[in-house]
């Protein structure tokens, strides 16, 4: 049997290194729509929108929750440079959903000293921790 091709994965954000291993196959959350990245795959630089990284390997899916930032593949290595990244088993579910209502809260208010563009985007990032939960 041949052997399975594995490239390696390094998610990190100026805080830490939230993952790294030789994995199958990764999909990634370009701002121009989600990039299916294989071993040997050609290289490239894309920037993130707030989404998932969807981590497939030895039968396993790992979501993780990033913000922002940009990702590049060489040489069967993929490296998000992520803003904010936060994998699933670690994102807490009621901090989430205490964020998702703040945020809504705020855009509710529709009071004229509340930075929409910030309340929106936490919006966005709660929801996005919700979804990687299975939320």
């Amino acid at each position: 049997m041949a052997e399975e091709k594995l490239q390696r994965l390094e998610v990190v954000t100026p805080q830490a290194k939230v993952y790294g291993q030789d994995i199958r196959f990764v999909v990634i959350p370009g701002t121009e729509g989600e990039l299916g990245i294989l071993p040997e795959h050609a290289p490239m630089v894309s920037a993130l929108k707030t989404g998932l990284v969807r981590v497939q390997n030895e039968g396993n899916t790992l979501k993780i929750a990033v913000s922002g930032g940009f990702a590049e593949v060489r040489n069967s290595k993929v490296t998000v440079l992520a803003n904010a990244a936060e994998r699933e088993d670690g994102i807490d579910v009621e901090r989430a959903k205490a964020a998702k209502e703040r945020a809504e809260q705020r855009l509710a208010t529709k009071d004229p000293d509340i930075d929409l563009d910030r309340a929106e985007a936490a919006l966005k990032r709660a929801l996005n921790r919700l979804r990687a939960k299975g939320y």
